[in-house]
């Protein structure tokens, strides 16, 4: 996808201005059309241009806070099958939400909801920068059908359903993460304090040292002289890794790599597919074409090969081919999903199926996780304890051959 600044002019004749992403310019003019009727102008968006939006959004902390949002979501739903008018409805979201973020963007689409703008057109102008791309397009879709208290809660589901997989998933992480961070900060304080303390003793000895104690003694000399050193190779190393994540080869390589990784591949290959058949199911259930409900779907997909794949397949829809049919040709996803989308198609319950098997994958994706974490726990504990185990031998041969030279 392109990213394109644009001005057209509303119904009213006000002037709008904001950014788009299409496929093509000409996509890009379509979507604009479907809020404003006339497109002044258009242009691609230069590089550095997105790159001074990342870095301004980054700076000032505009990061969307996925509890709050969801939250946001509930409240439209319940508030507006109460039957209050949208423009108050957002008056009264807007001064009970605590995200600063939010509320501050909901201020804007208050005004411009007074204004008689549409709730989806200033949602996607005030929020493309931090609002997902299925959020927009469903409450584009439900105010188009004239459902958007279903659009809201359907919304509230999905991203409801997200927030908790990925709490289950954080929250399996924080005892090992604890436990690696901890051996790190207990093998550096043998290294940097502990051995030092025996140094001297042992350079005494000269080259009668075990060769296990004079291995100590290298590594020790190392990280007490090159700390800075390894310091700042590492901090060079991820500042060049996330540069060339930012390219185009470099997205493309790393996401294959991480569908190849050992344990993690399947992990990522399972979150995927949990993705596409979520999002799909959600797309289709706001009403969309199939071939603008796989391209949002493609954009809402992590691994970016994987993303890719499943967006070239919009073209192959667009000539008659069906999703099923195109994801085979493709071999992005499991045959599984894969044959359960044919199936969903040919009975005419694509959108049930897709549902269910989203539930499927939501629920291998957590058992993968914990199957993983619980490998990945007693490995750390074993490598702390032969690293810590090492530098205990170390000394101790050390000692017991200096006193037996006594």
């Amino acid at each position: 996808m392109d990213t394109f600044k644009y001005t057209a002019l509303s119904k009213d004749g006000k002037k709008i201005s904001g950014v788009i992403e299409g496929v093509n310019q000409m996509d890009a003019v379509n979507r604009i059309k479907q809020n404003y009727p006339i497109v002044v102008q258009i242009a691609p968006e230069k590089e550095q241009d997105r790159k001074s939006t990342f870095l301004a959004t980054d700076i000032n902390g505009n990061r969307l806070n996925y509890k709050a949002f969801t939250l946001m979501c509930s409240q439209f739903a319940v508030i507006l099958k109460a039957g209050i008018p949208i423009a108050r409805t957002v008056q009264l979201i807007s001064d009970k939400m605590t995200d600063n973020t939010l509320k501050k963007l909901l201020k804007q689409v208050a005004d411009d909801v007074e204004a008689g703008r549409s709730l989806s057109a200033s949602f996607a102008d005030r929020g493309r920068k931090i609002l997902p791309i299925t959020f927009l397009e469903t409450i584009h879709a439900g105010e188009e059908a004239g459902n958007l208290d279903t659009a809201f809660q359907s919304a509230s589901d999905h991203f409801t359903k997200q927030l908790k997989l990925k709490g289950k998933v954080r929250g399996a992480l924080i005892y090992p993460t604890f436990v690696i961070i901890l051996a790190i900060i207990v093998v550096m304080v043998l290294m940097v304090k502990v051995v030092p303390t025996f140094m001297a003793i042992f350079e005494a000895q000269g080259n009668n040292m075990p060769a296990i104690t004079m291995s100590l003694i290298i590594i020790s000399n190392f990280f007490r002289k090159s700390w800075l050193i390894i310091a700042i190779l590492m901090i060079v190393a991820a500042i060049a890794l996330k540069l060339y994540g930012n390219t185009e080869d470099g997205r493309m390589r790393l996401a294959k790599i991480a569908l190849k990784l050992p344990v993690l591949g399947n992990i990522n290959m399972l979150n995927a597919s949990s993705q596409f058949a979520n999002t799909m199911a959600m797309m289709l259930g706001a009403g969309l074409p199939m071939t603008k409900a796989v391209g949002i779907t493609s954009r809402a997909i992590s691994n970016y090969y994987i993303g890719s794949e499943v967006e070239k397949i919009v073209a192959e829809l667009e000539t008659g081919h069906t999703l099923g049919g195109s994801l085979r040709n493709s071999g992005c996803l499991p045959d599984i999903l894969v044959d359960m989308t044919a199936v969903g198609e040919e009975s005419g319950e694509l959108e049930n199926t897709l549902g269910m098997t989203a539930q499927y994958y939501d629920t291998e994706l957590e058992a993968a996780t914990a199957a993983a974490l619980a490998k990945l726990e007693p490995a750390t504990l074993i490598f702390m304890g032969a690293i810590a185990g090492y530098i205990v031998i170390a000394i101790y041969i050390a000692m017991f051959s200096i006193y037996n030279g006594l």
